[in-house]
C-alpha cells in the first residue's frame, strides 16, 4: 500500500511527519509524494483558528477526492481539542499516539471501525521525550532535528501548552546518533528545531549551548542552524557560549509579538521591550553579519494607538532582516480569547498591513547591507544554468552556474539585492 503525508504549521511537525514516513517505510509502505494515495495522513497546526478551518477544509477535499482512502488525522488540533468529532477522519491521533500510526492503519483495514487514541499529556513534569529520528529528509536539502518539545509559559494568546505538553528534551547522546546518520547521508546543514527551543535541556539540568556543541562537533556537518527561539535563557554567558562555535550560523529568528512592554504584560510574556533589544545588541556584538528576524502580533485585545506606535518605532529601532507580520486571531480555551476590549478585524488588519509595509523597507535596508559580501552558500535548485541556495544568516542567493554542483559549498559574491533575494556570482 502507498501512503502520502500532508503537513501544517511549524518545523517541528515537518520533522514528525517525516519521522512517521520513516516507520511506514520501514514497515513496506510506499510513499507517494501527491495526494492520492491508500493511505493520507494529515499532521495538523492550531496555532490559530483559521489554521484550525485550514485542516478542516483539506480533509473535506482529501475525502472527497479520495473516498476509498483510509484518512489519519493527526497533530496538534486533535491533541489540543480532543472532544471534537473529526467526521472524515477514519483514524484520529494524538501528538503522543503517532508512534502507533502503523498499528492503528493496521487496525482499521482489519475492523472497519473508527479510531480515536489522543493520551493526555502528563500535566506536571515528568513526561519523557519521545524517542524518534530520521535517517534522511525526503523534502528538504538542510534536515531538520527536533530536539525539544512542549512550553511552560502560557501566553495569554496561545494554546500550544495544551497541545505540546510541559518541556521536555532529546538527550545529548541521541542527537549525536541522529546527527552522524544524517551526515553519512549527506547532509551538510541541520536545523535544531522544538516548540520552545530556548528551554532545550531544562529538565535534564542541560541548555542549549549544550545541543549546539554537540551538533558542531559532528564530522561532515558543516552549518549547525537554530529554528524559532524564545528571548528567555539568551542572556550574555549564553549567547557568549554560542558565538564560541564557528558552524553555528548567525541568523536568529527571535520572537519578539509586541514592541510595547505593556503588551507584552498583557501577552503574559515574561521579557520588556528593552530586555529584548539588549538581547538582540549582545547578539549583534557576538556574530558577525548576524541577522535577526522576527514575528509580530497586531490588534491583540487593548491594543491602543499608542501601544501600535510603539511596536511600530520598535521594530524600525531594531532593524530586523525580516519580519512575518500578522494581525491577532482569538482562540477558544486561551486566557486572551476572554478578555475585553476586543478590536475589530478591520483595524487588526490595518495595523498588521502598515507593519507588513515598514518592515518591508527595513528587509530591503538589510539585503542592500549583503551586497558586496563573499559569502559562503550550499547550492540548492539548479534551474535554466541557476542555482540558489542560503547564506550562513540565512539570505537567498541566485547565481549562475555552467555546471549543476547541488550540494557543494561555494563562495559566492553579493553583487545586487532584489526584494526577496540577492544576487551573486560564483567566485
Amino acid at each position: 500500500m502507498n501512503f502520502y503525508i500532508h503537513t501544517f504549521g511549524c518545523k517541528v511537525n515537518l520533522y514528525e511527519s517525516e519521522y512517521m514516513a520513516t516507520l511506514l517505510e520501514n514497515n513496506g509502505f510506499e510513499r507517494k509524494f501527491e495526494p492520492k494515495a491508500d493511505i493520507i495522513i494529515i499532521n495538523s497546526c492550531t496555532v490559530t483558528s483559521t489554521g484550525d478551518n485550514k485542516v478542516h477544509k483539506y480533509m473535506r477535499r482529501m475525502r472527497r477526492e479520495n473516498p476509498s482512502c483510509v484518512l489519519v488525522l493527526t497533530g496538534c488540533m486533535t491533541q489540543a481539542f480532543p472532544d471534537e468529532e473529526y467526521a472524515e477522519a477514519d483514524v484520529v491521533l494524538g501528538n503522543y499516539s503517532r508512534s502507533q500510526v502503523i498499528d492503528a492503519i493496521s487496525r482499521y483495514l482489519i475492523t472497519h471501525r473508527r479510531i480515536v487514541d489522543i493520551k493526555p499529556h502528563v500535566e506536571r513534569r515528568g513526561e519523557a521525550f519521545e524517542p524518534m529520528a530520521i535517517k534522511r529528509d525526503e523534502e528538504h536539502t538542510r534536515a531538520f532535528v527536533k530536539i525539544e518539545d512542549g512550553c511552560n509559559r502560557f501566553c495569554s494568546y496561545c494554546i500550544i501548552p495544551y497541545a505540546r505538553g510541559r518541556v521536555r528534551s532529546k538527550s545529548l547522546d541521541d542527537l549525536k546518533k541522529e546527527l552522524e546518520g544524517l551526515a553519512e547521508a549527506g547532509y551538510k546543514e541541520i536545523v535544531l528545531v522544538g516548540i520552545n527551543l530556548s528551554c532545550y535541556g531544562q529538565d535534564m539540568g542541560l541548555n542549549l549551548c549544550d545541543a549546539v556543541e554537540c551538533a558542531c562537533s559532528v564530522d561532515k556537518i558543516e552549518r549547525v542552524r537554530l529554528s524559532s527561539l524564545e528571548p528567555e535563557g539568551m542572556d550574555e554567558a549564553v549567547i557568549k557560549r554560542l558565538a564560541a562555535q564557528p558552524k553555528l550560523c548567525p541568523q536568529f529568528h527571535l520572537a519578539l509579538q509586541s514592541g510595547s512592554s505593556s503588551v507584552l504584560k498583557r501577552m503574559n510574556r515574561h521579557y520588556t521591550a528593552e530586555d529584548y533589544y539588549k538581547i538582540v545588541c549582545d547578539l549583534r556584538e557576538a556574530f558577525d553579519n548576524c541577522a535577526i528576524t522576527t514575528d509580530i502580533m497586531t490588534g491583540f485585545p487593548g491594543e491602543t494607538e499608542q501601544e501600535h506606535e510603539e511596536s511600530m518605532e520598535f521594530a524600525k529601532k531594531t532593524g530586523f532582516a525580516r519580519v512575518h507580520c500578522f494581525a491577532y486571531s482569538r482562540r477558544p480555551g486561551t486566557v486572551a480569547d476572554k478578555m475585553e476590549d476586543q478590536l475589530d478585524n478591520g483595524l487588526k488588519n490595518k495595523r498588521c498591513n502598515e507593519m507588513i509595509a515598514m518592515t518591508d523597507e527595513l528587509k530591503k535596508e538589510f539585503l542592500q547591507s549583503q551586497v558586496g559580501l563573499t559569502q559562503t552558500v550550499i547550492a540548492e535548485k539548479y534551474i535554466n544554468g541557476v542555482h540558489s541556495g542560503y547564506t550562513p544568516n540565512y539570505t537567498l542567493v541566485k547565481f549562475k552556474s555552467d555546471t549543476d554542483i547541488c550540494g557543494k559549498v561555494v563562495s559566492v559574491r553579493l553583487i545586487k539585492a532584489h526584494d526577496d533575494y540577492m544576487e551573486g556570482e560564483l567566485c
